[in-house]
């Protein structure tokens, strides 16, 4: 009971600073999604304006802006805002020692403030995909219903987790090296390439795409947008559910077994 006060109050505290800067808040946000969209749209547009309107891999060109702007916005749920970055800081600094001393787990303190810090970018995203509709045109092939989005929804807050966990051994490796952020880089990199944000996984050769399904990463991003547009069917969405499972409980115990060994030789000297 009072781990879970502890836990309310560190994830209400991070709530309150990242709206600290309302206005600077709104306006990155904004510009970072109309880039991201702007440089997908304007991309396949020419690539199907090229192919004289054919589909690829299944998607019409209005398929292909929907999908993408899916990506954009549950990529955003998945991965936060990056606040698992302090982690490596915390480590690197000094600053783990004084979060020793308080009556609670490291960990369960960090992932408070990551999910803190990211409820306010969940009301951004209901109000970029409300928006969305009125300048996008919903594919024929995509059905979205409550069921979908619900279903979604857990999806995404597994992959969430899952994303968390598969950072931690990463940002682990600061008991030992002084700069972890290329590793942080890579990960978020290979993520996007292997879990579909760069590219539908249709586009993928089918031997490579047999093997991506036992991965993580394609569970990030391209799982919980074909679930919510209706593309997945039950048994898959039990399979993935399941391979997902494995790989929280496998990226739990790695973290875990890292830490241990990391903080038999933390000094917490800092720099």
């Amino acid at each position: 009971m009072r781990g879970m006060l502890v836990f309310w109050q560190v994830f209400s505290l991070e709530l309150r600073k990242q709206m600290s800067y309302r206005v600077d808040f709104w306006v990155n946000s904004l510009f970072a999604f109309m880039a991201a969209m702007g440089v997908m749209y304007y991309l396949w547009q020419s690539i199907y304006a090229d192919l004289g309107g054919q589909t690829i891999a299944g998607y019409s060109l209005s398929g292909m802006i929907t999908y993408y702007l899916l990506v954009i916005l549950i990529g955003r749920l998945v991965r936060g805002s990056q606040q698992i970055m302090t982690i490596a800081t915390d480590i690197y600094d000094g600053g783990l020692t004084r979060y020793q001393l308080y009556p609670t787990s490291y960990l369960g303190f960090k992932y408070a403030e990551h999910l803190g810090s990211l409820l306010p970018v969940v009301v951004q995203i209901v109000i970029f995909a409300g928006v969305a509709p009125f300048f996008l045109e919903l594919p024929a092939e995509f059905q979205l219903s409550l069921t979908n989005i619900a279903m979604a929804l857990l999806v995404i807050m597994l992959a969430n987790l899952l994303y968390f966990l598969l950072s931690l051994p990463l940002q682990f490796v600061a008991f030992w090296a002084d700069n972890v952020w290329s590793l942080v880089v890579m990960l978020h990199f290979i993520g996007a390439l292997l879990g579909g944000a760069m590219l539908p996984m249709e586009l993928f050769p089918a031997d490579v795409l047999a093997v991506l399904e036992y991965t993580p990463f394609i569970y990030l991003y391209y799982f919980p947008v074909k679930i919510m547009v209706g593309q997945v069917a039950p048994a898959e969405i039990m399979h993935g559910l399941l391979v997902m499972s494995v790989w929280l409980l496998l990226m739990a115990g790695v973290g875990g077994l890292v830490w241990r060994q990391g903080n038999k030789r933390y000094t917490g000297v800092g720099i």
